[in-house]
């Protein structure tokens, strides 16, 4: 059983069509990044996934079920979605924020239970933001804000962790950071991830798979080295490019030569 499937699927605004006719799946466990050039629908297809948006026709699979017959809480128990804007406009305490991530498994006036605050604090602990528990999210840093929002994303203890361009904004350091820490849980904990991510060389060196989207459709699903081709990256990118093996990370490594005519 896969942890997502998708079949048929497609998605549009009013006539224009953004997703075509895609169909894939995703093995529990597995690090996958969605990859390809702005406007080819990345963003939009996370969303479906994450129920954010119906799609106008076709299927998706959540652990073998039809993700129409889910609640939204029972969803957000399977599901949980990082989204590519984090910033946040109220005070409050960074521990408090956390915590939102257990709303789905409690009652309308059910309040936090010790149970709740371990698994809390472990997320904290996770994410190297222990520190901040006490500090108002207004007042950390964006790299610091997104390690919390990732935080709450553990603490609800999903299935899958969806991400969209959760590394964008932040200097190489704090995205190595978090694209390691995103690695350590899939790998200890056995989560899948499905992240949307501009750098490809990236997503070359954490993913175990790729999804390259041009157009609003699958142009390659794979491993990096079956994905990310000369001729995949020329037809949606329309660039001339070197591909070679990192020495360092022993990962393929794209480098731009320049853009086709």
């Amino acid at each position: 059983m896969y942890a997502l499937e998708v079949k048929d699927l497609e998605f549009g605004y009013r006539d224009e069509l953004v997703i075509r006719d895609i169909s894939f799946h995703i093995e529990k466990g597995k690090f996958i990044s969605i990859i390809g050039p702005n406007g080819s629908g990345k963003s939009t297809l996370l969303k479906i996934l994450s129920n954010l948006y119906r799609p106008n026709s076709g299927y998706i699979f959540l652990d073998g079920k039809d993700i129409r017959a889910f609640k939204r809480k029972e969803i957000a128990k399977k599901i949980s979605l990082v989204p590519q804007d984090t910033n946040i406009d109220y005070d409050f305490m960074v521990e408090d924020i956390v915590m939102m991530g257990r709303h789905p498994y409690k009652g309308r006036f059910q309040k936090e239970d010790e149970e709740d605050y371990r698994i809390v604090e472990e997320a904290l602990y996770m994410t190297n933001t222990l520190q901040l528990k006490d500090r108002l999210i207004t007042e950390i840093s964006g790299g610091e804000r997104q390690r919390v929002i990732i935080a709450k994303a553990l603490a609800q203890e999903p299935f899958i962790i969806m991400l969209d361009e959760p590394t964008s904004n932040l200097d190489i350091n704090h995205q190595i950071e978090i694209l390691n820490l995103l690695k350590r849980f899939n790998s200890k904990r056995g989560t899948t991830i499905v992240l949307v991510i501009h750098d490809i060389n990236l997503a070359a060196r954490y993913s175990d798979e790729i999804i390259l989207l041009n157009m609003g459709k699958i142009l390659g699903k794979g491993s990096p080295e079956e994905v990310i081709t000369t001729k995949n990256i020329e037809s949606s990118y329309h660039m001339d490019v070197a591909i070679e093996k990192n020495k360092y990370t022993n990962t393929i490594y794209l480098t731009p030569i320049g853009v086709k005519g």
